[in-house]
């Protein structure tokens, strides 16, 4: 199936989201046209403004609830791809189905959409996550693109409520990324599109999207705040920031990986894992003290931790690893480092008075 390339259209869902949002900039900055939905009007204005030297080439639609049925079914119209990022990610649902519902509702519901009214449409990339693919383990363990997060769905099948708040989590979206592909293997023959799905580990860097307190950025990015630019890294020990974390991807690189899943013909029916490499709190604390000069935080400076402790000490223990080779071989894609996201991170801290 051809690639999609400039100036297509390309629909994104949730477009103010910490991640959608760079993916707005990067599809602009290549040359798309983007149409990006929001939940309410009053979320418009930030978009519009940061967009708005690309005249028409940007426009904004409101999709109130994205779970109901039909919600995309104007939006789809005129498109050439969508981008579909928009799923929660938050650590508070008490009902798993907080966070299922409107995973797999969201998702399932773009897709049926396509189906009736995206006659223009020539591929869709959806967001995934690492999430729907790792498992918890207690020894060292290596994830392609053929493993499934079964675990995740086991617990919250067998606890419920009761099921820790990060396995609700990964069951919305193991159990999306699940009944997208099942949506697509029914329908593909009755449709001009393919599918891609991208799966990222924890996504970190700077945040282009409307927030006016750190306590306002998203999951993983307010760990990022808590762990490495409060001076005490939230009330964090030493032993919890040289053993904690996993793997991790820049938020730009994220939305490089889905501009090109769009364009890489060969990403039509993949799911990729998109992985920078990967880390420890300390490894993070250890890179923001070697830059220089340190950055001006409203926080008072940085935190120290136990210098070294982190990935490159001998009792250092990563338990999941990816394999990335997909992402080499049909993407090409090239990571920032550790280094410049997190300089970047705490240069945008410092440029909001943080």
């Amino acid at each position: 199936m051809p690639a999609v390339q400039p100036p297509c259209k390309v629909l994104v869902s949730g477009a103010n989201g910490y991640i959608a949002i760079w993916v707005v900039r990067t599809l602009l900055e290549k040359g798309y046209s983007v149409r990006g939905t929001i939940r309410s009007e009053e979320k418009a204005a930030h978009l519009r403004e940061l967009f708005s030297s690309y005249g028409d080439k940007h426009e904004v639609v409101v999709i109130e609830d994205i779970a109901k049925e039909g919600a995309f079914d104007e939006a789809v119209k005129g498109v050439d791809a969508i981008e579909h990022t928009a799923s929660p990610f938050h650590m508070n649902a008490d009902d798993p189905d907080e966070l299922i519902n409107p995973a797999v509702n969201g998702t399932v519901g773009i897709l049926k959409s396509a189906l009736k009214y995206g006659q223009s449409v020539k591929r869709i990339v959806v967001t995934s996550s690492g999430a729907a693919i790792l498992r918890d383990t207690t020894t060292p363990c290596t994830f392609s693109e053929l493993d499934w997060n079964e675990q995740c769905l086991e617990i919250v099948r067998e606890k419920g409520r009761d099921a820790p708040n990060m396995m609700k989590y990964r069951a919305s979206k193991t159990l999306a990324e699940k009944a997208a592909w099942e949506f697509w293997n029914k329908n593909k023959a009755n449709v001009g599109w393919d599918l891609a799905v991208v799966n990222p580990p924890f996504v970190f860097g700077p945040a282009i999207q409307a927030i006016a307190t750190p306590s306002t950025l998203g999951t993983s990015a307010t760990l990022f705040y808590n762990h490495v630019a409060l001076p005490n890294s939230n009330g964090a020990t030493n032993e919890f920031l040289a053993s904690v974390g996993t793997a991790y991807i820049d938020v730009r690189d994220l939305a490089e990986a889905h501009v090109l899943s769009l364009e890489k013909e060969a990403a039509g029916g993949e799911r990729i894992i998109v992985s920078a490499g990967l880390w420890k709190w300390q490894d993070f604390i250890d890179v923001a003290n070697t830059i220089s000069p340190p950055p001006k935080l409203a926080t008072g400076g940085l935190p120290k931790g136990n210098p070294g402790a982190g990935t490159g000490h001998p009792s250092t223990v990563h338990l999941l690893h990816y394999d990335t080779t997909k992402a080499a071989r049909i993407l090409g894609l090239k990571y920032r480092t550790m280094a410049e996201t997190t300089r970047d991170t705490l240069a945008d801290y410092e440029a909001k008075g943080w």
